[in-house]
């Protein structure tokens, strides 16, 4: 018999290794006990169990955040009610499921941002610089789905989720008993910082559920709130995504407000300002983080005039295997014009003048042209290039 069992809609039916035991069954915390030992052998750094009692502070509070717009075109975080619905309430996605183990899985902390901005400087977020987490994870909690059928010597029904199932994530793991969710609406665990990335494995098997909650370690720190780039905080514990980088370089799909582009800085692809602030994340040095996750040198260091010109197969081969691979190919030639704009580089105007005269996207030639506009305010090369763009454009327009 295969080890897994596909039963349809992510969940998966995992049997024991050696087939179904007759002894007797091992008890609840003997059980619990050796589940949270076995993620930590996979090399989670967090891991505890949470009951599945229905959400209902945090469903009001995502009603609200969505009244008021806050999540712009994320329509998937619960625009429709069936999707509140399903957050609320965890076992709509297993009905079966009896607890949640919810793990934590950390990468590799950023390097100190540099003060200034090069062509071959620009920002992607540290938890996208490795392999592709949701890959990664879920195949951790695969396997510790087997062990759980192992230990408990019976087949188990279970659904991995990691990030993209309705799930009110943070609050699942507070619940589990390991980090508490901090003013910049992270997960926040004490001794290991936010630089990690959760999973859950819903299962219909019993484990224990007393943990104590980690208490509230904020304080009175801002740090978080007043490092923002874009103060994209409308209160503690409250963000406005619409002016999150993090939003802006990876979810929207629509021209990045002229207002906010300057403060993206040279961000392609997500943001770590309010984490790399935290107290919680000034001693990084020496901790735990996961092979699988470690920074690939294409990513540390990305070539933005390249990220501007990528045709189809490099556009591929730059974000295979990757969390990049959420972003399309417009996305990030969007974002590197914005970020060559803001370079402060003369060797951005080439590049620029190339893409506002030839990209495929008339919104990547758009933010070409504002980034050669924001160049022009240091370099006159700038200020010719966006004069000639301009008289070719006359003269196409009036062409017969």
């Amino acid at each position: 018999m295969e080890s897994r069992t596909d039963l349809g809609n992510g969940v998966r039916r995992h049997h024991p290794q050696g087939g179904e035991s007759d002894g007797p069954p091992v008890t609840f915390p003997e059980l619990t006990a050796r589940v949270l030992t076995k993620a930590a052998d996979l090399g989670f750094i967090r891991a505890g169990v949470a009951s599945l009692h229905p959400f209902v502070e945090q469903t009001i509070g995502l009603k609200k955040f969505l009244e008021r717009g806050y999540q712009g075109s994320m329509h998937y975080l619960g625009t429709q009610s069936q999707d509140v619905l399903a957050r609320t309430d965890p076992r709509h996605l297993m009905p079966s499921a009896q607890c949640a183990v919810v793990v934590a899985l950390a990468y590799q902390a950023p390097e100190p941002q540099r003060k200034r901005l090069t062509l071959r400087a620009s920002a992607i977020a540290a938890y996208a610089q490795g392999a592709d987490y949701h890959s990664v994870i879920k195949e951790k909690l695969l396997l510790l789905a087997d062990a759980v059928a192992t230990l408990s010597g019976r087949s188990v029904e279970a659904r991995a989720c990691v990030d993209t199932a309705p799930l009110f994530e943070r609050d699942l793991a507070a619940r589990a008993g390991f980090l508490f969710v901090g003013k910049n609406t992270l997960g926040i665990a004490p001794g290991a910082g936010s630089h990690f990335l959760l999973g859950e494995l819903l299962l219909d098997v019993k484990l224990e559920t007393n943990a104590e909650p980690v208490s509230d370690g904020c304080g009175s720190c801002r740090a978080c709130l007043d490092a923002c780039p874009t103060q994209a905080f409308v209160k503690e514990g409250v963000l406005d995504a619409r002016r999150c980088i993090s939003y802006l370089t990876i979810e929207s799909t629509e021209d990045v407000d002229e207002e906010l582009r300057p403060l993206i800085g040279g961000r392609v692809f997500g943001c770590d300002v309010c984490q790399s602030v935290c107290p919680y994340n000034q001693s990084v040095a020496g901790r735990q983080s996961a092979a699988e996750l470690a920074p690939l040198s294409h990513l540390q260091t990305p070539d933005l005039s390249a990220l501007l010109s990528h045709g189809s197969s490099a556009h591929r081969r730059f974000v295979q295997g990757t969390a990049l691979r959420r972003v399309t190919r417009d996305q990030l030639a969007r974002n590197a014009a914005v970020a060559l704009g803001n370079s402060g580089s003369r060797e951005a105007i080439g590049p620029l003048r190339q893409a506002a005269q030839d990209h495929r996207s008339a919104q990547v030639r758009s933010h070409a042209l504002w980034a050669l506009r924001r160049l022009a305010e240091n370099h006159e090369e700038a200020q010719e290039c966006i004069q000639e763009l301009e008289r070719a454009s006359v003269g196409e327009d009036t062409q017969p």
